[in-house]
């Protein structure tokens, strides 16, 4: 499992970008990730934990999996 922040949420359309931490470049998220369902209670900035997949639209990519609120 993996540490990070959310950068970005496009709350309108279900999907956000965490920046892992110590990485330079943010991965992306959709809500349908998340573990426990709790896209209304992320916040840009917040800390979360994650597991990364190859992204399936372009492997060279990850994307997060299992997100959930850190701590």
């Amino acid at each position: 499992m993996e540490t990070g922040q959310i950068k970005r949420l496009v709350r309108d359309r279900g999907f956000g970008f965490i920046r892992p931490e110590g990485a330079s470049e943010d991965i992306f998220f959709h809500s349908s990730s998340l573990a426990g369902g709790v896209f209304d209670q992320l916040s840009e900035g917040q800390n979360v934990e994650f597991d990364k997949e190859a992204d399936p639209r372009d492997p060279k990519r990850s994307r997060a999996i299992n997100v959930r609120i850190a701590g």
